[in-house]
């Protein structure tokens, strides 16, 4: 049982140094996964070594690959895994906690669907509220069978088959978690499985299946959506991965340089996948100042160093299909709205009734608190009305077991008139550990409330 840690941001000076948030969390779950199905060692440098990704290297271990750290001498870990080969993964013996995590959760009950084995998965008390039933239609109309809660909510059990059909799947919502259950499913499945979106979702699966040896093509269709087919049994042989930095962490500590007078921050090795930048694009397009230098490619990843500064920014409209690349943003830029001059409008947020929380609402209630003028939309839209200067904040806001909610107020305080708490910033750790102190690194006041 996690204890709660409630912290409070105070207003800060200038946000100024030079960091590594980090590593990606997408990249490092996915690493661990397929580097456990392939045959040989992968070896991983910069895994995030939050709770989330220790959870997925937990499971690997129960299903008989070997994950273990390795300490490089320098205070950085280097991970190696040594895989079972594709269809070779082992019925576990106890059941498979995912914790916190929703992409663990769905991706590796892809991953097993296509082995004949059972598997029990459970999480934390904010992981088994959310729905499944989004993976579980399509691995069942592969063949898997599964037997949950009402809504196909965790504790969920998973009877996978080593003879899974192949489908061709339209998703009904874009969802990078749901198209990559299904490839991953799709892996251990003689023939070729298509998954069918309208709109592009981020593509580290397809990257990295390609990086480990699989065949995986995309085609636009005549309606402009894209089919992505993985080509099933592939030889898959482990490799070597450089996770690059978390973009999804970095926006916290460069939303904060851009809201206070006189900052400059450095941001090494960020993801610049274009899937994921949605909001670096839209902060760019409020008027941030930041730069993007020494463009390079890490293991098919594009990557760059962001130099941000303060910057005066004003409020826009962000179009609903930028909403995949910046899914889990949303909170954050609702903090830089809430201090931009003018109406920010968000459309097309959805998703974020089914994330942790039901982010949306705990947005608005939390910037409503903090003095903050919002609207949601009966269309799942957010609309911010900022006034060109910090707004009073002085409340303490519910995070409802949300590392991301947690975060973006605490950023927020660092700007506000008066201090903004939390209720819980444990479960930062999640995705971002140390974040707390890292921050205050770089010139914020967070401390224990």
């Amino acid at each position: 049982m996690t204890h709660a840690r409630p912290l409070r941001s105070t207003t800060t000076g200038a946000i100024r140094g030079s960091i590594r948030v980090p590593g990606d969390k997408s990249i490092s779950h996915r690493s661990l996964m397929l580097g456990a199905i392939a045959v040989g060692e992968t070896v991983i440098h910069g895994l995030l070594e939050g709770e989330d990704v220790l959870h997925t290297a937990a499971a690997m271990r129960l299903l008989g690959a070997q994950a273990e750290r390795e300490d490089n001498g320098q205070g950085a870990g280097v991970w190696r895994v040594r895989g079972v080969g594709l269809g070779a993964l082992q019925e576990p013996a106890q059941v498979l906690d995912m914790g916190n995590s929703g992409t663990a959760a769905r991706l590796l009950m892809g991953l097993v669907a296509g082995h004949p084995i059972t598997c029990v998965f459970t999480g934390d008390a904010s992981l088994n509220k959310r729905p499944m039933a989004r993976v579980t239609k399509p691995l069942e109309e592969m063949g898997a069978r599964f037997v949950g809660r009402s809504g196909g909510r965790l504790p969920l059990t998973v009877v996978g088959s080593g003879d899974l059909v192949p489908i061709t799947y339209r998703l009904p919502v874009a969802s990078a978690q749901v198209k990559s259950a299904i490839l991953l499913a799709g892996l251990n499945t003689a023939g070729a499985t298509t998954v069918i979106e309208a709109e592009p979702t981020r593509d580290h699966t397809e990257l990295m299946l390609r990086h480990f040896g699989a065949t995986v093509t995309t085609e636009r269709l005549e309606d402009g959506a894209l089919a992505v087919t993985v080509i099933g049994q592939p030889e898959l042989t482990g490799r070597t991965i450089h996770v690059p930095a978390d973009p999804s962490s970095a926006a916290f500590p460069a939303v904060a340089a851009l809201l206070r007078p006189g900052s400059e921050l450095l941001l090494n090795d960020v993801g610049m996948n274009p899937r994921r930048t949605g909001l670096y694009d839209t902060l760019v397009e409020m008027g941030a100042d930041i730069a993007f230098e020494n463009r390079r490619d890490q293991a098919g990843e594009p990557v760059a160093d962001l130099r941000v500064k303060h910057s005066a920014l004003k409020g826009i409209v962000v179009p609903a299909d930028r909403a995949p690349s910046m899914i889990d943003e949303y909170p954050v830029l609702a903090a830089a709205a809430a201090c931009a001059e003018g109406t920010t409008v968000m459309l097309g947020l959805k998703e974020l009734r089914v994330k942790e929380s039901d982010r949306l609402a705990m947005v608005a209630e939390g910037l409503t608190r903090c003095g903050v003028s919002v609207e949601v939309g009966a269309d799942d839209s957010l609309t911010v009305h900022g006034t060109g200067k910090p707004p009073k904040g002085g409340a303490t806001v519910l995070t409802a077991m949300d590392h991301r909610i947690a975060m973006s107020f605490l950023v927020l305080g660092m700007a506000t008139e008066e201090p903004i708490s939390v209720d819980d910033g444990a479960f930062i750790d999640t995705s971002f550990p140390d974040f707390v102190g890292l921050m205050n690194g770089l010139g914020a006041k967070i401390s224990e409330a």
